[in-house]
């Protein structure tokens, strides 16, 4: 027995240096050392293991369980940024709900898609992978010039259109369009976000009772994601020069193609508030097309504009990304 307890012992304090690793995403970029942004794509899992060896060792009575109870409170703010559960938000003035959704192209119902859009009577839509489509549906909006990867929609005027791309200013790594938009006599820097996609296809990361295969499997995943992972720190660095220089107060949102706690996330987030931490409930995963629950599409707001209500909308299935609603409290 106390051999299996120090197994357990060594595996627990393993699962906590690979947590630990994963929030230095927040000071080493992928450039110097990509492994700790591929352990927040485990963070989930390494997050359950840690709490059911806490609990195992409360059941056993061992002293350390206070010891790994206490280092478990750094992670409280990393496990909210996956499920939260915050109060009910109350309004005293006006709002302006913005949808961010990646619709895929309408590949899934281009008249689906359209009616959806229209329904939720948004003051803006912020899409991507839009492939270009046309909106005839929503005859009152105003609408970015097409790129055929991100569009942004609103009822209101908007100006300062802006493509990012990334640093050898490469068509294909599209990574943001910026709009400024005037709602109620102020105005409001959008950024609608889509980093560039792993493109992986289920068969790539489904294993399988072959071990040489799963082992190509996971080889070949490793070798997509840590070039994609440095990509995004060139497109993360552009985005954060038009959220830096912006007169304005900013919403970022959109897909960003990867998880909480990744590089990605602290940097796209730095200095704005979370709008699922702010006024989120439940699960914050958007992203369904593996059964590994995935959050990649967020809300992000300077901290002026308090979002009141955070929705993945999970009564659609109309792509492969659920579609995020927000509505932000707007002071007169």
């Amino acid at each position: 027995m106390k051999i299996f307890r120090l197994i357990l012992l060594i595996l627990h304090v393993g699962i906590l240096f690979l947590l630990l690793g994963s929030l230095l995403n927040a000071y080493v970029p992928p450039k110097i050392f990509p492994w700790f942004n591929l352990l927040s794509l485990g963070f989930p899992v390494l997050m359950i293991l840690y709490i059911v060896l806490t609990i195992f060792w409360v059941i056993s009575w061992k002293k350390r369980a206070f010891i790994f109870m206490f280092i478990g409170l750094a992670f409280i703010n990393p496990v909210k940024r996956w499920v939260n559960f915050s109060s009910e938000k109350k309004n005293d003035s006006s709002t302006i709900k913005v949808v961010s959704f990646n619709i895929k192209a309408g590949l899934m119902g281009k008249e689906e898609v359209l009616r959806y859009l229209k329904a939720q009577d948004a003051d803006v839509i912020l899409l991507q992978e839009d492939g270009g489509m046309e909106y005839p549906t929503l005859k009152g909006y105003n609408r970015t010039q097409t790129n055929g990867i991100l569009t942004i929609l609103t009822k209101y005027h908007l100006s300062n259109e802006k493509l990012f791309f990334s640093e050898d200013e490469n068509m294909e790594l599209q990574s943001g369009l910026q709009a400024d938009i005037e709602i109620k006599g102020k105005t409001y820097r959008f950024v609608d976000i889509y980093l560039y996609p792993f493109q992986f296809e289920k068969k790539m990361v489904k294993l399988d009772g072959n071990s040489e295969a799963n082992e190509r499997k996971v080889k070949g995943v490793i070798k997509k994601l840590i070039p994609t992972f440095k990509i995004h720190q060139d497109q993360t660095k552009k985005i954060r020069e038009a959220v830096e220089n912006s007169p304005y107060p900013v919403v970022v949102a959109g897909d960003f193609n990867s998880v909480p706690n990744s590089y990605e996330y602290y940097h796209l987030s730095e200095g704005l508030e979370d709008a699922f931490m702010t006024s989120g409930k439940g699960s914050a995963t958007s992203f369904h097309d593996y059964k590994f629950p995935l959050r990649i599409d967020y809300v992000f707001s300077s901290k002026s504009l308090k979002a009141l209500s955070y929705v993945v909308d999970r009564s659609v299935s109309i792509s492969d990304h659920y579609p995020v609603i927000t509505e932000f409290s707007v002071s007169d």
